[in-house]
C-alpha cells in the first residue's frame, strides 16, 4: 500500500486529489495538511511514502517543508512531489533543489495524478529529458562544474555511461535501448550508482551528473 499525503491550502484541490488516489487499489491517503508546518509534523507522524506538496502554503511554504521532510533521516523513505500551477516556474527548481523527486502542475490528469504517485513511490523521478534540459538549464550558475570529477571514482566505465543518460532525463527503458541492455539490467545499474554516490533518488543523479561535469550545459 502507498501511503500519501495531501499538503495544499485549497481544500478543493486536496479533495479533489484525495478523491482520485482514494479510487486506485493499492493507495491511501493517510493525512492532509493545509500549511508547510503541518506537513512537515503530520510527515513525521505518520511516515507517507509519498508527500503531494503545494508550494505556496501559509506558515512555511512547500520549498521550505520539503527541504524539512528531506533533512529528516526517520524520512528517509518519503519521497516530495511538489504540485504547481506553472509547469517550470522559479518556485519548481528551487522544490528540486530542496529534495524533491518531482513536480506536477495541478491541472494534471487522473491517470497522471496515480501514475505520478506510483513513480515516484518507486524510486524514479518525475523529470522528462525536456523538464530535465530545462531545469538543469536555468540552474546551471549554481551547479555547474561545483562537484569534483573524482566524486565519479567509484563508478564502472558503464556505470559513467548509465549517469550520463540519467543526467539527460532517460527512463530506464531509454537507457536500456540506448546501451543495448535490458531494462532490468539498466535498473540495476542506477541503483548501485544510487548506493555507490549516496544519492537520495534520480533527481540527485541528474545533479551530480550536471555538478560533475559529465552532462555539459546545451545538451540535446
Amino acid at each position: 500500500m502507498i501511503r500519501v499525503l495531501l499538503a495544499d491550502d485549497q481544500a478543493l484541490i486536496r479533495a479533489g486529489f484525495r478523491a482520485i488516489l482514494h479510487a486506485e487499489d493499492g493507495i491511501e491517503v493517510v493525512a492532509e495538511a493545509s500549511s508547510g508546518e503541518e506537513a512537515v509534523a503530520l510527515a513525521a507522524v505518520h511516515h507517507p511514502d509519498v508527500v503531494l506538496m503545494d508550494i505556496r502554503m501559509p506558515h512555511g511554504d512547500g520549498i521550505w517543508a520539503t527541504g524539512q521532510i528531506v533533512a529528516d533521516p526517520a524520512l528517509a523513505s518519503t519521497r516530495v512531489v511538489v504540485v504547481t500551477t506553472f509547469e517550470l516556474d522559479d518556485y519548481v527548481i528551487d522544490a528540486i533543489a530542496a529534495g524533491a523527486s518531482g513536480f506536477l502542475v495541478k491541472d494534471t490528469e487522473p491517470v497522471e495524478l496515480i501514475r505520478a504517485v506510483r513513480v515516484v513511490a518507486s524510486g524514479d523521478a518525475l523529470l522528462s529529458p525536456g523538464v530535465t534540459r530545462t531545469l538543469l538549464q536555468r540552474v546551471s550558475p549554481a551547479l555547474k562544474q561545483t562537484v569534483d570529477a573524482t566524486a565519479l571514482a567509484p563508478l564502472t566505465e558503464r556505470e559513467r555511461e548509465v549517469l550520463g543518460l540519467v543526467g539527460r532525463g532517460l527512463s530506464n527503458d531509454e537507457i536500456g535501448a540506448a546501451l543495448f541492455l535490458s531494462p532490468l539490467t539498466a535498473k540495476t545499474h542506477v541503483s548501485r550508482i544510487m548506493q555507490k554516490l549516496d544519492a537520495r533518488d534520480r533527481v540527485r543523479l541528474v545533479v551530480v551528473a550536471y555538478e560533475s561535469g559529465l552532462v555539459a550545459p546545451g545538451w540535446g
